[in-house]
């Protein structure tokens, strides 16, 4: 019975200095039944991107912050071939490639925040928060071009928008 006891409280003690564990890690994804799933894995196959794993976390992020689930994939498309030539996890170029990220996972959610919360993107429409973004008409023009061909804005339900 001692022995017993010793290992509770030894379990217990371990337990109490585990390090707190990430949740959104844990968290599990909700996207299998989503029809953007399939359309944005096959747009990150169809141009070789290396994140097409972590579509779900492209909608998740875009999802929990508000934004058109077509941005941030195709800023990381035309900012970085969708992660084939990027550096310190940075997708998007963000900061003109000065900031990394721990993972691209967390480079994306982290981009996401930024774009719906931060004073500079904040109540801007689409065409405000690309002009912010890279200030070069054409990147604008290019990045709604690739966005049409993900199709057309739909909620998480499949709903389209417009």
């Amino acid at each position: 019975m001692r022995t017993l006891s010793k290992s509770f409280f030894v379990v217990a003690g371990l337990l109490a200095q585990a390090p707190a564990v990430d949740t959104a890690v844990l968290r599990p994804l909700h996207y299998d039944e989503d029809p953007r799933l399939v359309r944005l894995r096959e747009f990150f196959l169809k141009y070789d991107s290396p994140v097409h794993y972590l579509a779900a976390d492209f909608l998740e992020a875009a999802d929990e912050n508000g934004l058109d689930w077509r941005l941030l994939p195709t800023i990381a498309m035309v900012e970085s071939g969708g992660g084939r030539n990027h550096t310190k996890n940075n997708v998007f170029g963000w900061d003109s490639c000065r900031r990394g990220f721990p993972s691209v996972r967390e480079g994306i959610h982290t981009v996401a925040s930024r774009l719906a919360n931060s004073k500079l993107y904040k109540d801007k429409d689409l065409e405000g928060v690309l002009r912010t973004y890279n200030r070069r008409k054409a990147y604008g023009r290019t990045v709604l071009a690739l966005m049409k061909t993900l199709g057309p804005v739909e909620t998480p339900t499949g709903d389209s928008v417009n």
